[in-house]
């Protein structure tokens, strides 16, 4: 099973301040990007895994969807989405991405935001994924990016021309990661970029576009500190394809 922090009282608390969770979809710098990389809505059946407090659930119907499946481990994430939700089309369970399986041919898109890095086994859920799709099916999802989750730590170093940077460590050693982020020892699965996009195409899946996401000019603007995003890739954007069947 994989680790639920999102039920530890210490890290929900923290992590219910973020932005991104105060003001929905709004609030994450990357959302304009990964909009653009969805496909059209209308019509579709959707699996939003590691759907947290159901914003990106909630604003797929709103775009036409005829269905969305939300699905996370944390009871706590899911017992918020079902406060914040009154549409019968939309459907939150608790669920393992460790161990879960969908049905054949059930979805148009499956869609995860910033879980995958949780995930231990990520070659198992490709091919799950890859088999819960129709042909044609996209899957587009957002990972912590692979140079970001091997930063020796979180606290960034000044060269000597005072320039921020972060320093990377061990980023051809695969594997276990742990940080201090709201609580301690939170657990995560570092895999190179190579690893996770031949992951992608192994399973059967073609690519359609990749995205280190970096803050426009207007978002720093606004934002400040999103400056620092410049210096090093903080989140990889995926948006492949189901193009056979296996």
């Amino acid at each position: 099973m994989a680790q639920n922090i999102y039920d530890n009282p210490e890290f929900f608390a923290g992590y219910s301040t973020l932005p991104r969770q105060v003001h929905g979809l709004d609030g994450a710098p990357e959302w304009p990007a990964i909009r653009a990389m969805l496909p059209t809505l209308t019509g579709k059946r959707v699996a939003d895994l590691g759907c947290g407090f159901g914003w990106a659930s909630r604003w797929m119907r709103a775009q036409g969807a005829a269905s969305v499946l939300g699905l996370d481990l944390s009871q706590n994430m899911i017992s918020r989405a079902k406060a914040d939700t009154s549409d019968p089309a939309i459907d939150y369970r608790t669920a393992d991405l460790e161990t879960l399986e969908l049905p054949e041919a059930a979805f148009d898109l499956v869609y995860s935001a910033l879980t995958f890095h949780y995930v231990e086994d990520f070659q198992r859920l490709t091919r799950m994924i890859h088999k819960a799709l129709v042909l044609g099916g996209a899957l587009v999802f957002t990972i912590e990016h692979p140079i970001f989750m091997a930063a020796a730590h979180p606290h960034w170093i000044a060269d000597v021309d005072g320039r921020k940077t972060w320093p990377v460590n061990g980023y051809s050693i695969e594997g276990e990661r742990r940080t201090d982020w709201f609580a301690k020892g939170v657990l995560k699965y570092h895999r190179t970029l190579g690893t996770t996009l031949n992951t992608l195409i192994d399973a059967g899946f073609g690519l359609r576009r990749i995205e280190e996401f970096a803050p426009t000019r207007e978002q720093i603007e606004h934002s400040p500190e999103l400056a620092e995003e410049l210096e090093r890739p903080m989140m990889l954007l995926v948006s492949v394809q189901k193009t056979e069947v296996r």
